[in-house]
Parts: structure tokens; sequence; C-alpha cells
């Protein structure tokens, strides 16, 4: 009897994870099953790209994985029944053994008439309203977080004859080094964005406003009986483990999970991607017998694209805090346009640069995972 795993989303945290466990266990008694809505990868770190009419890289799924022993299909999760361990999408039951959670997030607090770039399809809308605006139309773009600023200075450059500004609560960048934020500001200038410091309550009129304030988690996980935070996010423990339920685990902004140094991580591609290699790792371990592996996770820096030609690499501690230093400029452009191929490289050759030996499970290993 074949223990099967269910892997819920395709993003990087979940076709990370979906191949590593193709890699880690053996075909003959293992079943890997990969859900999600859309048939390609989505490289979401680009949808400010995709917003301004850049190409992306076309990833099918079924090419992705054909021949790696991970099942694709294509569906939208409706509901999970974590007590009958049954998934329900809009192409019938999927029930599993193991199940990996990684539905990932999107935009939140959204306003009926502004747009956002949580996703290709609001990408897109937003770039098809950007084509209708002619010279000397005005976009505002509200929130300065990373996504933020990614998605300002890409209008920006992209369309210099329109109006474009920033609206932020507090100040531009404050939470970057004082280097970083230095550069920050110059490249807003260069640009010609105007921007609103401050910002709280206060109208400001645009004939294009794109939300980027936040994102939260998709409501599923919250009406099952698996234990979620407020924020709706499954808590799980240090290997990605549902806290309540044995047999699921969490990853990438679906989770609330902390990092090697206790600290809570952020939503963020440079979350998903450790946090499915873990669980995927936890997973074999656990079926197979092996030593669990130790949650290592922390972070480098925070890459900040400042359109095409500028950005900024804010290097931070392992657990997220800047520090003084910072990487600006063509060299910032280069270190992150590699740190987002490598990602998306990731994804399109699944079960490579791994041990390639594929271990089979034990019969009381798999007890103890559905049981426990």
């Amino acid at each position: 009897m074949t223990h099967r795993i269910v892997v819920l989303g395709a993003g990087y945290a979940g076709a990370n994870a979906a191949g590593r466990l193709a890699k880690r266990l053996h075909p003959a008694d293992t079943e890997i099953i990969l859900v999600n809505a859309d048939p390609e990868f989505v490289e979401r770190v680009r949808m400010h790209q995709l917003a301004v009419g850049q190409d992306l890289k076309v990833r099918k799924l079924t090419d992705v994985f054909a021949n790696t022993g991970v099942q694709v299909r294509i569906a939208r999760v409706v509901a999970v029944d974590a007590e009958r361990k049954i998934v329900d999408t809009d192409d019938g039951e999927i029930a599993y053994d193991t199940l990996v959670y990684a539905l990932g997030s999107t935009a939140t607090g959204v306003p009926e008439n502004a747009h956002n770039i949580a996703g290709k399809q609001a990408a897109q809308r937003l770039h098809a309203r950007l084509q209708d605006l002619g010279a000397g139309g005005t976009v505002l773009v509200v929130g300065g977080g990373l996504t933020g600023i990614e998605a300002v200075t890409e209008i920006a450059e992209a369309r210099p004859d329109l109006d474009v500004s920033l609206a932020v609560r507090g100040e531009l960048g404050d939470w970057l080094s004082d280097k970083a934020r230095q550069h920050l500001r110059g490249a807003v200038d260069r640009l010609g964005i105007t921007v609103h410091e401050g910002v709280d309550g206060r109208t400001l009129d645009a004939e294009v406003t794109v939300w980027t304030t936040g994102f939260a988690v998709h409501p599923i996980a919250a009406a099952t009986t698996l234990e979620v935070s407020p924020s709706g996010q499954i808590v799980v423990d240090e290997t990605m483990r549902s806290v309540s339920h044995p047999d699921v685990y969490a990853i990438g902004d679906a989770a609330l999970a902390q990092g090697g140094s206790g600290s809570t991580l952020r939503m963020s591609c440079a979350s998903g991607v450790p946090t499915g290699h873990l669980a995927a790792d936890a997973i074999a371990a656990r079926l197979t017998g092996r030593e669990i592996p130790q949650n290592k996770i922390g972070y480098n820096g925070q890459c900040i694209s400042l359109g095409r030609n500028d950005a900024v690499m804010q290097w931070v501690t392992p657990d997220d805090k800047p520090k003084p230093s910072a990487l600006t400029g063509k060299a910032a452009v280069r270190l992150k346009e590699l740190i987002c191929k490598s990602a998306a490289w990731s994804i399109s050759h699944p079960t490579v640069l791994m041990p390639s030996r594929r271990r089979h499970i034990t019969t009381a290993s798999a007890t103890l995972e559905t049981a426990l």
C-alpha cells in the first residue's frame, strides 16, 4: 500500500517541497500529488514587472514535473477535511496520508476600485489599466513595503509620462539602514515619484490606485479543525508540522512558523523555499526512520528592485534585522537577478542537485506518521 502525500499549492514553497519529496522517497511505496489552480508556475516576485507589460518565462507545471514521480493535478482547492484526511477541489476529492499545505497568501484590504499585484491575473489587469492611461495620467501606489516600492519604481520607470506617487504610513524605507534609505530616496527622486509620508486617513486622488499594504492567507485553513493563528496561518512546530494534526505540514506564507533563531518568519519567497525544504526533509525522515533535520532557517538580506536598472540589497541578521551595510546600484541589480533566477531555476529543475538515493518508507514509521 502506498503512502500518499498531497501538496496544495505550487508556488515557491509547494513546488520545492514536492520536488524534494520526489527525490527523497522511493516511488514504489509513495505517491506525490501536487495540486494547483494555475497550470503554470507563477514567478510571484516579478509581478511588478508583469504589471508594466514585461514578458515572463512560461513554466508549465506538467512540463516541470514530467518524469519526476510527482503527479500534477490542476484544480482549485475548495476545502480541507483534516479529520477525514480529504481535500475537496473543484475537480473532485483527494484523500491523503500526509498533507503539505502551501496555498500561500493574497492581497488584503484592497478597496473596490483599486488594483493589486498579489497574483498573475491581478498584475495583468493592472497592466491593461495602465495601457489605457494616457500621458499625464495619475497613479498612486499605497504601501511603503517591499511590494509597494518595487511596484511604484517599476511603473515610474516604464511610464515616465505618468504622474506617479507613493503613499506610506510612516517614513519611506524607515526599516532600512541609513545607506539603503539614502539610496532609495535618491532613486524615487530620479524617477520623479512624489512620496506622501505619514499618510493615515488622508484622501489622495488618482486615476489608478495600486494597493500593497499587506497580505493575508486564504481562509481555507481557518475553516478546518487545524489550529490556526489569529491571522489564519497554520500553527506549526520547528519542522513545519501542524501542532494539532501531525499528518499535516504547512509551509510558506500559510504557516505561522519560526526560524532557527526563534523569530517568526515573514511572508516572503525567502521564507517559502527553506520552509518547503525543511518540511520535505522532515516528512522523508519520519517516513524512512531517519534523523529529523534541525530548523536552521535564517535571513541574509532583503532585495528591493528600483526599476530594471537600480536596486538595493539590505543585509540583515538571521532574524531579519537590518545591518548598517547595504549593496546598491548595478551590483545590487545583478545580485537580485541572480537570486530571482536561482529561485525560478529550482522550480524548473525540482529533482536535481540533491542526493539521488530514494529511500523506501518503513511500515512502523508510516504508521507513526499518520497515527500521532
